[in-house]
């Protein structure tokens, strides 16, 4: 049973003026405005990744040569570092790691596929860093959680030594909408709207196929994928997204652990300040990385 504190959450994200996605300037100062301030004992330090804005964020504690790679939801349109540090912070410090966060580029001004060069630039960095693949993980939420898919596969394709895991929050596959919880889930989770999934799904495709597996993850081959953790809400929109793509890797032979967190709303974990599920569920994900990065 879900604790009370869901149900507060939900009633706050209804309380907010909703935007349809077409208005990518209303979008994105509305996710900046409610962006929650990083810990106090939380180190941010600015870092310049091969010409891309880029932000160390060190909780205490933190081990300086595990390392999280983590990109950022928003539909591709919108957020930033300043959206998401507080979130990350949380997970660094569940992880016992540095955590790496970049402002890559935006749609409709940068469309694909410019966040996966960014993204994949950022991986190429770490490594020029010494940063050894075994003690990197990517990971994301929503379209940074198919960003985080997306990398790995064009990775593996250019041959690359893979990093040790990838985490997945919520994350965007089907950029068309195709799965029946984009039907069934629609009243049940405040966070997104098939609106403006499908208005920022056309910014980003600009002409591209959705097809592309680069774009949506629910078409690709994860063959020679490391261990992948989905994380869903069992109330979210996109939870036929993930649903997909962990069938479709574990029939490639890809390490899966699929978590559908009962009565969890999209990217539950940005609330963890008041939501005990969503600091659970944080645990787990520094559970998972600490498994997968282990002291040598």
């Amino acid at each position: 049973m879900a604790s009370e504190e869901i149900e507060k959450v939900i009633q706050l994200i209804k309380s907010q003026p909703r935007n349809s996605g077409a208005d990518v300037t209303k979008q994105r100062a509305a996710m900046e405005n409610i962006s929650e301030h990083v810990a106090r004992d939380v180190t941010c330090t600015p870092v310049d990744v091969s010409g891309v804005r880029g932000e160390w964020i060190e909780p205490p504690g933190s081990m300086v040569d595990r390392v999280i790679l983590y990109l950022h939801g928003g539909g591709y349109t919108a957020g930033s570092i300043r959206t998401h540090s507080a979130m990350v912070a949380r997970i660094a410090r569940a992880s016992k790691a540095r955590a790496l966060i970049m402002n890559y580029r935006l749609a409709p001004e940068h469309p694909f596929p410019a966040a996966l060069e960014d993204a994949t630039l950022a991986y190429r960095w770490l490594r020029g860093e010494n940063f050894s693949p075994t003690r990197i993980v990517i990971a994301g939420d929503s379209a940074g959680g198919g960003l985080t898919l997306a990398t790995l596969l064009r990775l593996r394709d250019a041959r690359e030594k893979m990093p040790a895991a990838g985490v997945a929050i919520s994350p965007w596959t089907d950029l068309e909408g195709t799965g029946e919880s984009h039907q069934l889930k629609i009243e049940q989770d405040p966070m997104v709207t098939s609106e403006s999934l499908f208005g920022s799904a056309a910014m980003y495709c600009a002409g591209n196929d959705p097809k592309n597996p680069l774009i949506s993850q629910i078409h690709a081959d994860f063959r020679g994928l490391p261990p992948l953790l989905i994380q869903v809400g069992a109330e979210e929109i996109l939870l036929d997204d993930s649903r997909r793509v962990a069938e479709r890797a574990r029939a490639a032979g890809v390490q899966v652990d699929l978590e559908v967190w009962p009565d969890m709303i999209h990217v539950w974990h940005v609330f963890a300040k008041i939501l005990p599920e969503g600091q659970r569920a944080i645990d787990r994900i520094g559970e998972f990385v600490l498994a997968h990065t282990p002291e040598k």
